[in-house]
C-alpha cells in the first residue's frame, strides 16, 4: 500500500472550470429510492449504452450519454503544484493506492490482479467532501492454464453514508475506461446479463446479500434474484471492467467513481477497513468460454466520513 502526499504529488486538478464541470453531473440518491414501473428502485440509470457491458458502450461526452457523468480535466496534479482555490472549490487532500488480491475457492491461490486508487477532495470551507475510487486490473488477471479470468469488476460499492445526504457521479479518466451503467443507494449488487434482466431492480428483497443473481450458467435469474433494497449506508456503481475484452465491451480500467456528501474524514486521513467492495456478479463465462465467473466480493480499505460504519461485514468469496 502506498500513501501519497497530495500537495506534493497526487490527485485531481479541480480549479474553477473543472470543479464546476465536476459538480454538474452529480445525481442525488434519495433515501426513498426512484419510482419505476412496478414499484421503487434503489438505482438510477446513468450510461444506457452497451447493455451493461454485454455490448460495447459509448463513453460520455459533454453532449451525449452523459447522465451521472462529469468531465474534470485530469486525474493527476503535477508534482509540486500546491495551488489552492477560494470560495467553495475542492482541494485534493488524501490519496492511497492499494493492491487488489484475490485468494478464494475460485482463484487457485493468492494473486495480485490490479490496484485501487482511493481519493478525497475537501472544500476549503470544510463543508463537503468528494470521495473517488478507480480500479485498474493488470495483465496477471487470468488463469494461465486456461486463459480464463480470475476476476472482473461488475460493481464497485462504497460504504459509510448512513444518516447523510449523498450524490454520485463518474468520469472516464483516462478516456479508455468503463462507464457507469447505473448507481444506487444500495448494498446489494444485482446481476445483469445480456437479456431478461432488470435495468433498475425493484426493492422488496428483504435481505442484504453482497450479490443477488444466478450463480450458475446457463439460465436466467428469477424475479427475486433481480431485487435490491435501499441501504442508506452504501453507494454502489454498476460497471464492467476486465482484461479479456474481445468485442469492445469493456476495458481493464474502471472510470473514476465519486460520492459527494457534507461529511469528511477525520484528520490525519486514514482509511477504514472494508469500506470499498469490488464485486464480480457472474455476468458471463470467463475468457475460455467454459470457466464460471462466479460470485466474488473483494474487500478493501477506503476513506469514509468520520465515525462511519461499513456494515454489513464482508464474506469471502461473496
Amino acid at each position: 500500500m502506498k500513501n501519497i502526499k497530495l500537495k506534493l504529488a497526487l490527485v485531481g486538478v479541480f480549479g474553477l472550470t473543472s470543479y464546476q464541470a465536476l459538480a454538474t453531473g452529480f445525481v442525488a440518491l434519495p433515501s426513498t429510492g426512484f419510482p419505476v414501473t412496478g414499484g421503487t428502485s434503489a438505482y438510477t440509470l446513468c450510461n444506457t449504452t452497451g447493455n451493461f457491458g454485454s455490448g460495447a458502450p459509448v463513453n460520455p461526452t459533454t453532449t451525449a450519454n452523459n447522465t451521472c457523468a462529469v468531465f474534470p480535466t485530469t486525474e493527476l496534479r503535477s508534482p509540486g503544484d500546491s495551488t489552492r482555490y477560494t470560495g467553495t472549490r475542492v482541494n485534493p487532500v488524501a490519496g492511497t493506492t492499494s493492491n487488489i488480491t484475490v485468494n478464494n475457492i475460485y482463484t487457485g491461490g493468492s494473486k495480485t490482479i490490479g490496484t485501487v486508487r482511493d481519493y478525497v477532495w475537501r472544500s476549503d470551507d470544510d463543508a463537503e467532501c468528494i470521495y473517488g475510487v478507480k480500479v485498474s486490473l493488470n495483465s496477471t488477471d487470468y488463469h494461465s492454464a486456461t486463459g480464463a479470468q480470475n476476476f472482473e469488476v461488475n460493481d464497485v460499492a462504497r460504504g459509510g453514508w448512513s444518516g447523510l445526504s449523498v450524490s454520485a457521479a463518474y468520469s472516464t479518466i483516462p478516456a479508455i475506461a468503463s462507464p457507469v451503467y447505473r448507481v444506487g443507494l444500495a448494498y446489494t449488487a444485482v446481476q445483469h446479463r445480456a437479456s431478461g434482466y432488470a435495468d433498475q431492480p425493484l426493492t422488496g428483497l428483504g435481505s442484504s446479500p453482497s450479490i443477488n443473481g444466478l450463480n450458475s450458467f446457463p439460465g436466467t435469474a428469477s424475479a427475486a434474484q433481480q431485487r435490491a433494497d435501499i441501504n442508506t449506508n452504501w453507494v454502489t456503481f454498476t460497471t464492467d471492467a476486465n482484461n479479456l475484452d474481445d468485442d469492445g465491451s469493456s476495458t481493464a480500467n474502471s472510470g473514476m467513481y465519486y460520492v459527494k456528501t457534507n461529511a469528511c474524514p477525520a484528520t490525519p486521513y486514514t482509511q477504514t477497513p472494508n469500506a470499498i467492495r469490488l464485486r464480480q456478479t457472474f455476468q458471463e463465462l470467463a475468457g475460455d468460454g467454459v470457466t464460471p465467473n462466479s460470485f466474488i466480493e473483494i474487500s478493501l480499505p477506503g476513506y469514509a466520513p468520520s465515525g462511519a460504519s461499513v456494515a454489513p461485514a464482508h464474506t469471502d468469496p461473496f
